[in-house]
């Protein structure tokens, strides 16, 4: 079903936080009612009733709201799985805008509407997200995908956060102090990811710095068919990766298409020092001669030399060994403070050593299987074993550079795809200096 309005003020907006805010009170009210009749709490069934009346207002809002839903479902360690499931829906599923809605959006940045500007325009969109929506068109016989932005999404971004952040300060279990730097570096990304023609420039250039790399195929651009709001590229034919791997297909395909989104990313951070950070599957497609499409340059993070050479030094089994060099660089990426004692010193280098133990895995062997669901159960029970640790909350649980937010981001992502496709990849060395 189509959305004939997006709620654009900030008061109208507001409001629909209000309204969901009663709504959870209400599930509340109801939970714990109900715990006085029975004895019991049915906490599973809270959950479900408050992620879906959240996700119910995120996608009906759009833009920063929903953005932060698709984020938070890239972890599973985040959230209780309720809200998990119902979030991960914003990476692939949000009503779309009507014609009058899209229309409005063309006038508004290219002066035109659709139809005049396209030989052909089909108003249904083919996809719709967090920030905009794609539509399939042709101009000369050539077949475009057009991504339009939602109304008012620009211009609502602080505001929306501002409403969210207490919704993330409760789900997170943290406070706002804690949260603040992060939220800011969240809010710089979202703002660059609604600046379409920021997004046009850093496509360009990445696509250009990486037709090297075999196996992957990008679009074309047109800026005399882009602007602020609207954004005109190649439609490349294809089976996006979520779609494919429901198919068959034998375990070389696997490893090929693996290897080629490995080699991506590899070149983007370790070369370019700026990386695509929206690695989900709706974002990369199969096309039918067996490439790997990569598609939306919206959230591209540019890594400083600093932080990437404390990053990724942690690698390096030697780092690993010694406590001295450990506290040394998890200092300078934020986790280890100048206040912290002895004790508090000693926990999070043990615990950064366990994690990291696991992390390196992929670079320790010539070929990993992404696939063996042992390593990611691994992770997944020593995430969830720190974020429940009670000395993790009693020495603040928010900790690290801001930074982190989107490589962490990025290599959850890649990881979690690689999975997905079941791959066995050749990580290589990472050497740094």
């Amino acid at each position: 079903m189509s959305q004939n309005k997006i709620p654009t003020s900030k008061v109208a907006r507001a409001s629909q936080f209000v309204a969901t805010g009663a709504k959870i009170g209400l599930n509340y009210a109801r939970h714990y009612a109900n715990k006085m009749v029975t004895g019991e709490a049915d906490t599973s069934t809270l959950n479900q009733r408050n992620a879906r009346d959240i996700y119910q207002t995120l996608s009906t809002l759009k833009g920063s709201a929903l953005k932060m839903a698709q984020m938070l479902a890239t972890d599973k360690n985040l959230l209780p799985t309720e809200y998990f499931d119902a979030f991960r829906q914003s990476q692939y599923k949000a009503p779309a805008l009507s014609g009058p809605l899209i229309t409005q959006v063309f006038r508004k940045s290219l002066g035109v509407t659709p139809q005049a500007c396209f030989d052909f325009f089909d108003m249904e969109a083919t996809n719709a997200a967090s920030i905009g929506q794609v539509h399939r068109a042709e101009k000369d016989g050539k077949p475009l995908a057009v991504k339009i932005q939602y109304p008012g999404i620009a211009e609502s971004i602080v505001s929306d956060l501002r409403l969210v952040k207490p919704f993330a300060v409760r789900l997170l279990d943290l406070n706002e102090s804690e949260i603040r730097p992060y939220f800011e570096e969240v809010e710089a990304k979202l703002l660059e990811e609604a600046d379409y023609v920021l997004e046009l420039k850093q496509s360009m250039a990445i696509s250009q710095a990486c037709q090297h790399l075999p196996g992957l195929v990008f679009p074309i651009y047109y800026p005399a068919f882009s602007g602020s709001r609207v954004l005109t590229m190649d439609w490349l034919e294809g089976t996006t990766l979520t779609e494919w791997v429901q198919g068959t297909h034998d375990q070389e395909t696997r490893n090929q298409i693996g290897q080629w989104l490995w080699d991506f990313y590899d070149f983007q951070m370790h070369q370019l020092r700026q990386v695509h950070a929206d690695p989900h599957p709706g974002n990369f497609l199969v096309t039918p001669d067996g490439k790997l499409g990569v598609l939306d340059f919206g959230c591209v993070k540019t890594v400083p030399q600093d932080f990437y050479e404390a990053y990724f030094s942690m690698l390096d089994p030697n780092n690993l060994l010694s406590d001295e060099v450990m506290e040394h660089t998890l200092t300078g990426l934020g986790i280890l403070l100048p206040t912290s004692g002895k004790e508090e010193k000693a926990y999070f280098i043990s615990s950064f050593r366990h994690l990291l133990e696991l992390l390196r895995q992929p670079f320790d062997q010539e070929t990993f299987d992404f696939g063996d669901a042992a390593f990611f159960t691994a992770l997944n029970d020593l995430g969830e074993r720190l974020a429940k640790d009670p000395r993790s909350r009693s020495y603040g649980a928010a900790r690290g550079s801001r930074h982190i937010i989107y490589v962490n981001k990025t290599y959850f992502g890649l990881f979690n795809m690689l999975h997905l496709i079941g791959a066995k990849v050749s990580a290589g060395k990472v050497m740094v200096g």
